[in-house]
């Protein structure tokens, strides 16, 4: 049996959007029957809220969209994320430099909305932390038609 793929999802807390692009891709693996194949995560640049669970806001948002988001607890990057992920996706340009920055391979660095199929003008997902409980559910509709596309993408490069 050959590794699962990592991939891990990087914000700048690791509690708003990283956190929703982990549940929702963790989500369509396994609905997807491939749950053995791939390891999915996420991280913050920084470590402000590290243990913490995720935003209420981020919470409330997947909830009710039938996602459990409970169990996720703030993490902050390190080297051996870098090194030991196959994928790092970056949800702003900022954390795509960070990540640059701290010696990732730029192959398997990528922006989300690389995959983003209605391929915004602003290649950054917007940080709903300073807004209200709509901000998020936008925010997690844009991670949902990504992570889909993320999924699709996965599918056909690894054959599964």
């Amino acid at each position: 049996m050959t590794a699962p793929y990592r991939i891990s999802f990087i914000c700048t807390g690791n509690i708003c959007r990283s956190p929703m692009g982990e549940v929702v891709l963790r989500q369509l693996i396994a609905d997807a029957g491939l749950a053995d194949r791939f390891e999915v995560t996420s991280r913050g640049t920084g470590g402000w809220h590290q243990g913490d669970p995720a935003d209420p806001r981020t919470l409330a948002a997947l909830a009710a969209r039938g996602y459990n988001g409970a169990a996720h607890r703030a993490a902050q990057l390190t080297d051996a994320d870098i090194r030991d992920h196959d994928l790092l996706i970056a949800l702003a340009r900022d954390h795509e430099r960070a990540l640059l920055d701290r010696g990732a391979d730029p192959d398997r660095v990528a922006l989300l909305t690389t995959w983003d199929p209605d391929q915004p003008s602003d290649p950054d997902v917007f940080d709903p932390y300073y807004s209200d409980a709509d901000a998020f559910d936008t925010v997690l509709t844009q991670v949902e038609r990504s992570a889909a596309a993320v999924l699709e993408q996965l599918r056909a490069s690894r054959r599964h």
